[in-house]
């Protein structure tokens, strides 16, 4: 039975898809993207206000310095949403091995003596006063060479040796250097993108559960073979054993979270947020968030998530062009792991893996790159079927 995901619309004449791949720079936008992805950074603007006050009185003497970097931070990303939604699609086309190649020397000079050791890890970049995190793009960069390799190979994707070999070859480099930072939590994002691309390519069932089964197998044996490692897992199963040490993190963050209820605390008056939570205007601002905003703030949240999510939907089934098609998904899946695996690891669902939250997180590498993915997903908009800016 052939994978419905490549399969083209049956109730599509020919002249529906001239009209379609007739759309050109004029087309209009998705604009419910732009609005949701808007309100969303706005809640997450505030957030990092909320939760980065006190960090930022005390560390460089203005309560603001976080935010207003932030600020700066989301008008760069402004300028990459909109240079991406208007980019030629055969210009963007052109990029998946120079930038496949480029992410690749960007993640060797973190393994070089250019790039610092932050907290024991070497992830990033030192560019005058800002720091990039090389990750961010990778994930970009693997979606883009992806999605061309499962379009342009149909014939071959269930084939061993040349549809299944070159992709996780390719994936498996990029998790190897990662892991030499060491960050282990970014090669399971890179496994994880692979592993729905490969879901929605069409590779055979066999090789995905094998794969599947040998990842597990090697994250478990790292996990053993790195007492860190091993103490975070066993501190994720019971973080309260542990509390003052390995499970410290998620305890506070935990403690945030039942501390909101129902409608929270209030905008600003979070007590995890004054040095007990780390982190927090970082990786677990949800946390903040619903100390402050409550069950409430977080259902609303969560809720422009899936909205965010179900437009990306729409846009992925209204296109006609393969390659397109499999792009727009690859672009999407970073975004949904980012938000799923945040959310996992603030409320203990998952071991903490330094997953930021899109669009809300503190970080100039994180909000760029994602604001780059939402512009691609509007220009990817323009060539989608009428159906999907209308509903």
């Amino acid at each position: 039975m052939k994978n419905s995901f490549t399969e083209t619309k049956k109730s599509k004449t020919r002249s529906a898809f001239a009209r379609a791949t007739e759309k050109g720079p004029g087309s209009p936008f998705d604009w419910w993207l732009f609005t949701i992805m808007l309100t969303i950074l706005a809640i997450g603007l505030v957030m990092v206000l909320s939760a980065s006050g006190i960090v930022a009185e005390q560390v460089n003497g203005d309560k603001y310095y976080f935010f207003k970097r932030q600020l700066l931070f989301a008008a760069g990303g402004g300028v990459a949403l909109w240079g991406a939604a208007l980019l030629p699609r055969e210009w963007l086309y052109k990029l998946q091995y120079p930038a496949l190649f480029f992410s690749l020397l960007l993640l060797l000079i973190t393994l070089s003596p250019f790039a610092p050791a932050i907290n024991g890890a070497k992830r990033w970049i030192p560019l005058g006063p800002v720091s990039v995190q090389p990750m961010e793009f990778v994930k970009i960069a693997l979606a883009l060479y992806l999605a061309y390799f499962m379009s342009s190979k149909q014939e071959l994707i269930k084939t061993f040796s040349r549809g299944v070999i070159p992709p996780f070859a390719v994936t498996g480099l990029f998790c190897f250097l990662l892991l030499l930072q060491p960050d282990f939590g970014s090669a399971v994002v890179l496994a994880g993108i692979l592993f729905f691309m490969c879901v929605a390519g069409g590779t055979r069932f066999i090789y995905l559960f094998f794969s599947l089964a040998l990842a597990c197998a090697g994250a478990m044996a790292l996990a053993i073979a790195s007492p860190y490692r091993l103490r975070r897992l066993l501190a994720f199963l019971d973080p309260f054993q542990d509390a003052h040490n390995t499970g410290y993190q998620l305890v506070q963050s935990l403690l945030a979270i039942g501390s909101g209820s129902f409608f929270g605390v209030g905008v600003g008056a979070s007590k995890q947020k004054m040095f007990y939570l780390p982190e927090a205007h970082n990786d677990f601002i949800m946390a903040v968030l619903a100390e402050e905003m409550g069950f409430v703030g977080v259902t609303v949240v969560m809720i422009l998530f899936a909205l965010l999510f179900w437009r990306c939907y729409k846009i992925i089934m209204g296109q006609h062009n393969l390659r397109d098609r499999f792009t727009a998904f690859g672009i999407t899946t970073i975004l949904v792991m980012g938000a799923v695996m945040n959310l996992a690891v603030v409320m203990g669902v998952a071991p903490p893996k330094g997953v930021p939250m899109p669009l809300m997180s503190y970080g100039g590498s994180n909000l760029l790159a994602t604001m780059l993915c939402v512009g691609l997903l509007m220009n990817f908009s323009r060539t989608a079927d009428s159906w999907t800016k209308s509903s």
